[in-house]
């Protein structure tokens, strides 16, 4: 399963955003089931910033959302995220 939040950030909060994403990101890894995780920036536009995660299943990943640690260090940046789908079932798993 993979779970992809996309963001737009202004170009002056670039890098205090790209400092909160990586805590976020560094808390869904420690979570179990949680295979990968990564993020970007765009290469043509530099406002927008992804954070990809991959899971063992959508039960993994439901399960991380509601521990406290990413409750407290993720869910605040992801709530930022663009309003689109973001989970997707991968290849791999189908």
């Amino acid at each position: 399963m993979l779970a992809i939040a996309r963001f737009s950030v202004p170009l002056a909060q670039s890098q205090e955003f790209a400092d909160q994403l990586e805590v976020a990101k560094a808390a869904l890894s420690h979570s179990e089931g949680c295979i990968d995780a990564e993020l970007g920036q765009n290469l043509d536009d530099p406002i927008l910033w992804v954070l990809m995660t991959q899971w063992k299943n959508v039960g993994s990943y439901r399960r991380a959302l509601n521990s406290l640690e990413v409750k407290a260090l993720a869910v605040p940046i992801l709530a930022q995220a663009l309003d689109e789908p973001g989970a997707y079932e991968s290849e791999r798993n189908a």
